[in-house]
């Protein structure tokens, strides 16, 4: 059994480092150390652990993990980060004067519906010491980010929450067609036979794909539509439909932000809406920096809900 009393914090610190990057000179950079220092720690961390942790790679490149240095990493990663938080620890937040860089992991969709309104409100909400990192929130590897900390609160649907995770609502939203003003069509409400024979603009954020979630209401009732651009971002849209004949179906709220240059329209037919939710670890639940986060996007959320009798053409 190792004596912990005989380990330095600091060389944990290190065999985090060592065992993320698998390479001594990526770690001493990561360390801001000398690669000799690093160096002489991993042979300090082989005596410990009576392990070499780190094996040189067959081909000669880079070094290999050992079966221990494998089990490790995840349980002493989730250990510094908690360590972290308690040093860290604080009663109170104030996003004018303190220091925090926040990481969230949302979809496209998230992004663009809420993340945009708070990219936009930062410089009133928080100081300069405020950071805000958006990442694409890949849904199979989003629970053990959010478990070693490398994510601070991930947005999305509910089907993205991982059931380890606290959540809390956002809003709920629905879709809408939207086309440029001016648009040769004109201004009329959509029918289910003109909204099929338009071309069609479709968000596939998985990419490439000219099936989407309308398609999927659409082939209950024998109809399709032509999708002729497939994009992987929202935020495309707007600018490609304000110089073009193309509509697209997108989240209300996210079509309400352009509305100078586009026009919105119910759709023809009975569609499913999305819920938005924040989530996140549960050791971060209580932590002063996330709570602040956490009740800024809900109060953006709860200035604006979709009205239907905000549409074009009602």
């Amino acid at each position: 059994m190792i004596d912990l009393r005989g380990i330095d914090l600091n060389l944990l610190v290190s065999l985090d480092a060592l065992l993320a990057e698998s390479n001594v000179t990526r770690a001493a950079e990561r360390l801001h150390l000398t690669q000799p220092a690093v160096s002489t720690q991993l042979a300090r961390l082989r005596q410990i652990f009576g392990d070499p942790l780190l094996i040189p790679a067959e081909t000669g490149r880079g070094m290999t993990r050992s079966t221990l240095a494998l089990e490790l990493m995840e349980p002493l990663h989730a250990a510094l980060k908690n360590l972290e938080a308690v040093v860290r620890h604080q009663s109170a937040f104030d996003p004018h004067t303190d220091a925090r860089r926040f990481v969230i992991a949302a979809n496209d969709n998230a992004t663009a519906v809420l993340g945009l309104e708070l990219m936009e409100r930062l410089p009133t909400l928080a100081g300069p010491d405020v950071r805000i990192a958006f990442v694409v929130a890949d849904q199979p590897s989003t629970t053990g980010r959010l478990e070693r900390g490398e994510i601070d609160l991930l947005l999305g649907s509910e089907r993205m929450v991982p059931a380890s995770m606290k959540a809390r609502k956002l809003f709920d939203d629905r879709f809408v067609v939207v086309q440029r003003k001016g648009h040769p069509r004109g201004a009329a409400p959509l029918d289910l036979d003109a909204y099929c024979a338009l071309n069609h603009v479709l968000v596939s954020t998985s990419g490439g794909s000219f099936h989407g979630f309308m398609d999927e209401h659409l082939e209950p009732l024998g109809r399709s539509r032509r999708v002729v651009l497939s994009v992987q971002h929202f935020t495309l849209v707007p600018e490609l439909l304000a110089h073009t004949d193309y509509v697209s179906t997108m989240p209300a709220r996210f079509a309400e932000r352009h509305r100078e240059r586009l026009d919105v329209f119910d759709l023809p037919f009975e569609a499913r809406g999305f819920t938005l939710f924040a989530a996140w670890h549960p050791r971060n639940h209580a932590d002063p920096s996330l709570v602040w986060l956490r009740d800024t996007l809900a109060q953006i959320s709860g200035e604006w809900q979709p009205d239907g009798a905000q549409m074009a053409g009602l």
